[in-house]
């Protein structure tokens, strides 16, 4: 059993690694495809109308918001099978094994949007960015540990793993929380016995995949119009499906199986390309320095670092949790440096929390360049720390 978890998260890294390579040119294609002379065609490109009509029933939106409202949907509803995998029997499923990730999420979290606040205190049109700097990118952060080899333990991937995965529940609570619009009672009385119905499934003893990805879709519709985020359909979705079946099989780990290629090497590449599109055109210095990008960067760089960092070294300095076995505290260092390459959740919650095109540029500009420094700096400190220390 232990050996086949071993084998299942050394898979589930190496994938995550090599997506955050393919990520990492998605967004470069982007950025050279609007600074170019195919800059018109890529906008045009995302401005594509696409409409899907079903009698009185139609969704049409523009080609972005297909991506970032339906695939990022998809990208949820792996998030929450994950989240309920680790929880129920992965790194996340003892308090033991929980306690120092979960105390670094919640620093990488809480410091992060304390900071972001403290830049915009007086841009009352700027705050409810306040998350933006709080997410972190998995895909990224384990490519760039992939890169690193034998610097780079494996604790150390699984740490950063757990941190990611409760940093993840923190971002679906937050988008639950503090970015849902006007709601529509009925869609949401609709999605509420959607919900219902797939728990329901679950109780019954359903294990069959397809009758949980049809309800699935019918809860994303409700949701959609409801005025709640629609990707939190996917989180909901996910919870239902049930881990292990009588019969032995696992319909959860089946569909986890099935999706993490087509979200890592498809979903998120196109997510990455439709949003990390920033003109350079005129920018100026003054423009990284304004508190909005200013604030979501700094976040990001020194949030991350004195959040992650210094609540598990109070943590461990304290008895409350252990460092990991061989990894140093320059090591750790290293870690909470790469937690603040934000990128595609801190980018999605960017979508989330404006609708001003400019403010949604500046908000890239931050995210891009915090993500950009905090990477390099992580890189840097894991690639010369040493493996121990006492």
């Amino acid at each position: 059993m232990v050996k086949k978890m071993r084998t299942a998260l050394q898979e589930f890294v190496a994938l995550e690694s090599s997506a955050g390579i393919i990520l990492f040119g998605a967004a470069v294609m982007a950025m050279v495809a609007i600074n170019s002379a195919f800059g018109s065609y890529y906008v045009g490109f995302l401005d594509i109308p696409v409409a899907v009509q079903f009698g009185g029933l139609e969704i049409a939106k523009p080609l972005a918001l297909w991506i970032n409202d339906g695939l990022m949907a998809i990208f949820f509803f792996l998030i929450g099978l994950e989240v309920k995998r680790e929880l129920l029997e992965g790194q996340l499923s003892s308090i033991e094994q929980a306690s120092l990730p979960a105390i670094a999420a919640i620093g990488g979290m809480a410091i992060p949007a304390l900071i972001f606040v403290y830049f915009n205190w007086d841009m009352p049109g700027n705050i409810n960015g306040w998350a933006i700097p709080a997410a972190t990118d998995i895909a990224f952060a384990l490519g760039l540990l992939a890169l690193l080899g034998k610097h780079a333990p494996v604790s150390l991937k699984i740490l950063l793993l757990a941190i990611a995965i409760i940093d993840d529940i923190g971002a679906i609570i937050i988008i639950a929380l503090f970015y849902t619009s006007e709601v529509s009672s009925f869609s949401l009385l609709l999605a509420g016995g959607g919900t219902i119905l797939l728990f329901a499934m679950n109780r019954l003893g359903v294990i069959r995949t397809a009758p949980y990805i049809l309800v699935g879709i019918f809860l994303w519709i409700c949701v959609l119009k409801s005025g709640v985020h629609a990707t939190l359909a996917g989180v909901i979705a996910a919870l239902a499906v049930p881990l292990n079946a009588k019969d032995g099989s696992s319909p959860l780990k089946h569909l986890e199986h099935i999706l993490h290629p087509w979200t890592a090497f498809l979903i998120l590449p196109l997510f990455a390309f439709a949003n990390a599109g920033v003109s350079l055109a005129g920018l100026r210095f003054a423009d990284l320095m304004a508190p909005l990008a200013l604030g979501v960067a700094a976040g990001l760089v020194i949030g991350k670092q004195i959040g992650v960092f210094g609540f598990m070294f109070l943590a461990t300095k304290t008895g409350l949790v252990k460092r990991p076995d061989g990894v140093s505290w320059l090591q750790l260092y290293g870690l909470a440096c790469l937690t603040g390459i934000g990128f595609t959740m801190s980018l999605f919650i960017g979508n989330l929390a404006f609708v001003d095109p400019d403010q949604i540029e500046t908000v890239k500009l931050g995210v891009i360049s915090g993500s950009l420094i905090s990477g390099l700096l992580g890189y840097g400190v894991l690639r010369w720390a040493p493996a121990s220390e006492t």
